[in-house]
């Protein structure tokens, strides 16, 4: 068999192939010159950089979508971009305050947040209370309720706040709505079912976000691992009145790695027990999670 050849006296070992540098454009969503972003970890890092590179605070931005400049839910950032996605950044807008009277248990909102600090209305059901207010709409933050800021709370605490709200009586919301161009003044985006969460960037690398750790380039999810994670999304959404992609795609992670239902439910409580998911959302997520993995390879 043959050797290596031996190395000259002095030489050194060949650089190792440095990974390309992973460049994003960016531009705000309401208009203006497009902007090249690199270096970040996690959507805080993310905020970070888009707001350096248009001179604006990182608080300024409410959310981004990936390759549309809409207030769409469907093209929402999550925990993954892919390599060649375009990045539009939501700012502030106008703030607005509304009067809201809890007639039923439920007032027809679906929350997720930006992962950075601020809750906002991803789903407005038909027919429901919030339906009935015009001035509501999708992609409005959450900024407070009856005065009392809620800035910095994760989705799914201010959905549990609202859904302790008392029946019967008044309670103000104060929402700050997306900055809007020209084209988009006069939308007001609302589903009466659960929109699907579309990968934009299916079938190539992305670029994964993590809270903790540094960002990795990885293959995006099969088409088992995408169909299990949005019937999670719909199960947080039923049990929770949250929709959030890429929590859904760490439970299905959990999931993976568990040799079993009580392994599963030991895995979220270590790995996302600040969320405290009640034991029949364990059980019913993780036969929906077989039961997808079961379709898409049969």
């Amino acid at each position: 068999m043959d050797s290596a050849a031996p190395r000259e006296p002095g030489a050194t070992e060949p650089p190792a192939r440095a990974r390309p540098r992973l460049v994003f454009r960016t531009q705000l969503a309401h208009g203006s010159p497009t902007g090249r972003i690199e270096g970040f970890t996690n959507v805080r890092e993310l905020y970070a950089k888009i707001a350096e590179a248009f001179g604006i605070a990182p608080t300024e931005i409410l959310f981004c979508t990936l390759n549309s400049h809409k207030v769409d839910m469907q093209k929402l950032l999550g925990g993954q971009i892919g390599l060649e996605d375009f990045i539009f950044a939501h700012v502030r807008g106008e703030t607005k305050e509304v009067e809201v009277t809890k007639t039923e248990d439920a007032l027809g909102l679906t929350i997720t947040d930006n992962g950075a600090g601020y809750a906002f209305i991803k789903r407005i059901k038909e027919g429901s209370i919030i339906n009935r207010i015009e001035a509501v709409c999708v992609g409005d933050s959450i900024e407070a309720i009856n005065d009392h800021s809620i800035v910095g709370c994760r989705h799914y605490e201010v959905a549990k706040m609202l859904r302790e709200l008392p029946k019967s009586q008044p309670f103000t919301l104060r929402l700050v709505q997306p900055r809007r161009a020209f084209d988009m003044i006069g939308q007001r985006s609302r589903s009466s079912k659960c929109s699907v969460e579309t990968k934009v960037s299916s079938g190539r690398e992305t670029l994964r976000l993590r809270s903790g750790g540094a960002a990795t380039v990885e293959e995006a999810p099969s088409d088992a691992e995408a169909a299990a994670a949005r019937r999670v999304d719909d199960l947080l959404e039923s049990y929770m009145g949250i929709r959030d992609p890429e929590l859904a795609a760490a439970v299905v992670e959990t999931a993976r790695s568990s040799a079993g239902a009580q392994a599963f439910a030991r895995g979220l409580d270590a790995v996302l027990g600040e969320f405290a998911f009640p034991d029949e959302f364990v059980v019913e997520v993780w036969a929906a999670i077989g039961e997808a993995h079961d379709d898409a390879c049969g």
